[in-house]
């Protein structure tokens, strides 16, 4: 079984050092805090930490043989390959299947990501010392972000691996998003009864 998972790279290595902050964090108001000062910045820290989970560490897309698999902040979508009528990139990349429209939310397209691939490419084709196979592939890629890369091989895919789809489309809450989001208004109603 194959899997390639897209992600925002920025956002990923935010999100693990986040994680390692927060512990040690969590450990110093362990050994050195006092209530309910450590109660509060250990509830605002979890707070941040589901949030830093939510936004940061959980959403990708994830191509599996029988299909796509878009991890957003708090859903989950699922689509056969077959069922993957477009893939479409604006300021987020879209995936299209019939009537549903499942907004991808990372990687996204900036625009000032946009100009720089555009001043590259524009680089590339201006300079004299370009060897033309080079000035072939600025042609070819000129303007592109990584989020267009992601959904060319998206529709690579959706075309290719049309046969072994599996599996219906749907769209679901995420139990891990669920979890975090009530586990941070746990923690918020308990430091306020206790603080």
């Amino acid at each position: 079984m194959s899997r390639q998972t897209y992600r925002s790279r920025l956002a990923w290595i935010f999100g693990w050092a986040w994680l390692v902050f927060a512990a040690w964090n969590v450990w110093d108001l362990v050994a050195h805090g006092s209530m309910p000062s450590a109660l509060v910045a250990g509830c605002v820290l979890g707070v941040l930490t589901a949030l830093v989970f939510l936004m940061a560490l959980r959403p990708a897309i994830v191509a599996e043989d029988g299909g796509v698999r878009v991890r957003n902040v708090l859903r989950d979508a699922y689509i056969p390959w077959n069922a993957v009528d477009d893939v479409i990139v604006a300021s987020t990349i879209v995936i299209e299947s019939g009537p549903l429209a499942v907004r991808c939310w990372t990687p996204q397209a900036t625009a000032r990501e946009r100009a720089k691939a555009a001043s590259r490419a524009s680089r590339a084709l201006a300079s004299s010392r370009t060897s033309k196979a080079e000035r072939a592939a600025a042609e070819a890629v000129g303007g592109r972000t990584h989020a267009d890369w992601v959904a060319q091989q998206l529709t690579e895919m959706s075309r290719t691996r049309r046969e072994t789809a599996a599996g219906e489309t749907r769209v679901t809450w995420s139990p891990w998003a669920v979890a975090a989001v009530a586990a941070a208004v746990a923690l918020v109603v308990v430091t306020i009864v206790l603080a």
